[in-house]
């Protein structure tokens, strides 16, 4: 047994800190089915939400994150917050939300939110005090330069958006950092006060009943003069020790990190020998090789994987998914493979999210709409033995979103209005995607118990 995992039978024990919904396993996140989705864009609010959680047990889902559902501007759909303790106003109330997290828990669904580090929106509080003068208490909150020369190497998310990441403020005539949208600026992590700021945000959170926490970014947090500023060791050391404030309090609560890159450099982010930093890692290169399987009709590359990528700590598992609400990333795959992906799935280059960074489609619109196609890539991702992921409307086959017209930020054809009328006639229907998915989730489900622990 591993050490986190001893920690956690003993803390688990102790803990009187809430009333625990789920004793019968504390490493629910082994062998769990996601369900990802934005409140507004599949139920309006959080009150309709909580009306319509019989559609995920209909499914097989036991386990929602909520994409980000906080107050924002949306300047990049929620990922620019600018109140993590409340919830936007058009989704509902803090009470809307807690009772969603209460009525899922009876039905033994549990709840991950999205927890953004990296960043928040220029209209946070904090920021707007930072950058009204340099005296200003929140100054070393954020990131500055007097000559926007600093941290060259550093990578730039959005290039296609921004020409670098040094942004001018006016008020202080200096600039400030940001790695995605010039609206998001980035934290300074080497300033305690932004850990204990975050940490208190966290236990917020925690007390509102969510089971855990997706860290947006999180190859992102530190930077450093002369290196990318991704995935440095301080970022290891800084994860560590959130994971580690997060066991003394909250031992059966889940860290997912979002990390795409390399399956050795994705790996480290479960920690060392006893799986100390985040309990759940997506599986980026097993992404971008399930798609590329469906395309060849061929898994060698699925398997291969497999077999590399399970050397983990005993308390970890890895987040397996076909699409999400971000592009789909060609990086891990090689030039080759991944113009492979680009000629069959958007040969006149319609939704690429820059030049070359990845490819903003669904998975209905990546295979033209071909329902055996789907059906592969959702036998192929439910055969691997780990927990699934399932963006929402990719189980009734819904394709882009193509009313929005034409954009530049083209993750937004992905995260379209859910489509309720397709959802409810497929339910009723035994040979549809709906039911085909369904199945797929209640066989495992059945066989679960066999599983790797």
């Amino acid at each position: 047994m591993s050490p986190y995992v001893k920690t956690c039978s003993v803390l688990l024990k102790k803990s009187a800190r809430e009333k625990i919904v789920f004793m019968d396993n504390f490493l629910w996140w082994k062998n769990t089915f996601i369900y990802e989705f934005y409140v507004d864009k599949f139920a309006g609010n959080f009150k309709k939400l909580a009306a319509n959680l019989d559609y995920f047990t209909a499914l097989g889902i036991n386990c929602l994150h909520v994409l980000p559902h906080y107050p924002s501007p949306m300047i990049d759909d929620g990922y620019d917050v600018s109140d993590y303790r409340a919830v936007r106003p058009e989704l509902g109330t803090l009470g809307d939300f807690r009772k969603f997290v209460r009525e899922a828990h009876v039905r033994k669904i549990r709840i991950l939110i999205d927890l953004i580090l990296n960043h928040v929106s220029s209209e946070h509080p904090w920021f707007r005090e930072a950058r009204s003068s340099k005296n200003n208490s929140k100054r070393d909150y954020f990131i500055w330069s007097e000559t926007n020369t600093e941290l060259k190497d550093s990578i730039n998310a959005f290039p296609h958006l921004k020409p670098n990441n040094w942004i001018y403020n006016k008020a202080t005539n200096d600039y400030y950092y940001a790695t995605f949208y010039p609206e998001q600026p980035d934290l300074n992590w080497n300033n305690p006060r932004v850990f204990e700021e975050m940490m208190e945000i966290m236990d917020f959170w925690i007390e509102s009943g969510v089971d855990g926490f997706r860290l947006d970014a999180a190859s992102h947090l530190i930077k450093k003069e002369g290196t990318l500023s991704k995935s440095l060791p301080e970022t290891h050391l800084l994860l560590k020790k959130i994971r580690s404030r997060l066991t003394r309090i909250a031992p059966y609560k889940v860290l997912l990190a979002e990390v795409p890159d390399t399956l050795d450099e994705v790996k480290k982010y479960f920690g060392d020998g006893g799986g100390d930093e985040c309990n759940l890692v997506y599986h980026f290169p097993m992404s971008e090789s399930l798609i590329l399987a469906v395309i060849r009709n061929d898994r060698t590359q699925i398997d291969k994987l497999i077999a590399a990528s399970f050397d983990i700590p005993a308390g970890c598992q890895w987040a397996v998914f076909l699409r999400n609400h971000d592009e789909l990333s060609l990086q891990t795959l090689g030039s080759d493979a991944g113009k492979e992906i680009l000629e069959h799935c958007d040969p006149g280059r319609k939704y690429l999210f820059g030049e070359k960074w990845g490819l903003s489609m669904r998975l209905a619109s990546m295979f033209k709409e071909d329902k055996e196609k789907i059906k592969k890539a959702f036998s192929i991702l439910l055969s691997i033995p780990a927990s699934t992921v399932i963006y929402y409307g990719e189980e009734i086959g819904m394709v882009n979103d193509k009313s929005i017209g034409e954009q530049k930020d083209t993750r937004r054809y992905v995260r379209g209005v859910f489509d309720w009328a397709a959802a409810r006639a497929q339910m009723k229907d035994p040979h549809s995607l709906f039911s085909f998915v369904a199945a797929l989730i209640r066989k495992r489900t059945d066989t679960r118990d066999n599983s790797p622990k």
